[in-house]
């Protein structure tokens, strides 16, 4: 008899389980349904049921969840005073919703997404003004420390840092502090954006292999410029905040005040170099002393590629270059050799010696094809020439057609800089030979060679 009773138990409990799954699949397929055509209220109530019922069953919970929580929230914030009550609802539900998506789906499709969901977050108590910026920011570190790889949306990882500098302005934060957190931050965004690019390369070597791409590929390669243009915005953004404190009067104080108890730290040492460059502070003794204190301690690329620009300020060219040379075959990673290249190309430009320069923003498109702004580097060096190549008026303009190709490429390639290279490629254009004096010249056809370091020559184009 008792062992009747248990199998009567046994089986009770099972179709009693069968059932709630049931249920489950009825709400999540009612409530799927009803979310693709965007009728959220009919939607919301088989959600909340297969959302406390089986909270594991799919990602579409809290995918679908947190947008149509979004919706809520923004007619509910249209109504005014007599909405807000609603809104606070919908907003800390909200913030539940991250809470259950950490604990039921904290990876997909095999990726942990920890750093993801909590980021998200915190940018909803941003975005809602739900927390100080102290429980805000503690939100924002602990995705940062517990899931850097998947923490790489550009809005929360600018945020992240926006409110850390709000609490550096109130007094809670040192600038010490706020300079270390803006070098992880900004280090975070480039290799977000160094991601992409080395995507996008991948889909342009195609396509210059004469090879097209599947409606597949093009589409990745809109997502990837997009996304690319975003974070290159919200770089530029970061770097606009700290603008005022990021002077050599407060840079060289604050790292000679550190340097003895960094000095065998080569990250410290490292960022301390590249900041104190980027800002020109370079002609000071302390940047002698930190670069010759990281290349003793660790030859790296940074280091050689700062030997060779303190050796440029002497005067020894020779010896920059080799160091130059030197920083890009350290460098192991295309992106970065890229980086270097370009850096080193501007240099050459700022003393005006153009060939060198060009033949570096060459090889750092050989390294990174969608470095648009090496191609706009190399438009410039063109039109910058155009009075001291070609022996005749018409020709000194026609250099100008140089100058506009070399704009459209990074046009073509780089969709973060493309509405600044299509304006400079018009502007080009319109500095170059018109119709009228083409026909004037009779130079139709023509080909123009520039003797000039240039090397190069341009069709007229015909009639």
């Amino acid at each position: 008899m008792k062992k009747f009773v248990l199998v009567f138990l046994i089986l009770a409990s099972f179709n009693a389980y069968s059932q709630a799954v049931n249920d489950c699949l009825s709400n999540l397929s009612i409530f799927a349904e009803y979310y693709k055509v965007k009728n959220y209220d009919s939607a919301y109530e088989p959600w909340m049921q297969v959302r406390k019922q089986c909270p594991k069953m799919n990602v579409a919970i809290y995918t679908y969840g947190k947008r149509m929580l979004e919706n809520f929230i923004k007619e509910s914030q249209k109504k005014g005073s007599d909405g807000a009550a609603e809104a606070k609802k919908y907003k800390y539900d909200l913030i539940n919703l991250y809470d259950e998506w950490l604990i039921n789906f904290p990876s997909y499709k095999g990726r942990r997404i920890v750093g993801e969901i909590i980021s998200n977050k915190a940018q909803a108590m941003v975005d809602y003004k739900l927390a100080s910026n102290q429980e805000i920011y503690n939100v924002f570190d602990k995705a940062y420390n517990e899931d850097r790889s998947s923490f790489d949306d550009p809005k929360p990882l600018y945020n992240y840092f926006k409110v850390y500098f709000q609490m550096y302005k109130d007094g809670s934060v040192t600038m010490e502090n706020i300079f270390d957190k803006y070098e992880e931050i900004y280090e975070r965004l480039e290799e977000v954006i160094d991601g992409y690019s080395k995507q996008l390369d991948n889909l342009i070597k195609k396509e210059e292999s004469g090879v097209s791409l599947t409606s597949r590929e093009k589409s990745n390669k809109r997502a990837f410029g997009i996304n690319s243009t975003a974070s290159s915005t919200y770089l530029k953004n970061l770097n606009a905040i700290i603008a005022k404190e990021s002077t050599c009067e407060n840079l060289i104080p604050l790292y000679r005040k550190n340097l003895e108890e960094n000095k065998t730290n080569p990250v410290w040492l490292n960022r301390a170099a590249s900041r104190m460059d980027s800002k020109d502070c370079s002609d000071d003794p302390l940047f002698v002393e930190l670069v010759e204190l990281l290349h003793n301690l660790n030859p790296s690329a940074n280091s050689a590629y700062y030997l060779g620009l303190l050796n440029d300020k002497k005067g020894n060219n020779e010896e920059a270059l080799s160091f130059y040379n030197e920083s890009i075959e350290l460098e192991s990673d295309n992106i970065k050799k890229a980086r270097i290249s370009y850096k080193i190309a501007t240099k050459f430009k700022n003393t005006r010696q153009y060939s060198k320069s060009r033949e570096y923003a060459r090889a750092a498109l050989d390294f990174q094809p969608s470095m648009g702004r090496a191609y706009l580097l190399i438009s410039n060096l063109y039109a910058s020439s155009a009075n001291n190549c070609g022996t005749s008026q018409f020709d000194k303009r026609a250099v100008y057609w140089l100058a506009a190709k070399e704009a459209s490429k990074a046009a073509s390639v780089d969709p973060s800089i493309r509405r600044t290279a299509v304006k400079t490629a018009e502007s080009y254009e319109g500095r170059a030979p018109t119709k009228t004096d083409i026909f004037t010249e009779g130079n139709a056809g023509k080909v123009i060679s520039f003797k000039c370091w240039i090397g190069l020559s341009v069709t007229v184009p015909a009639l």
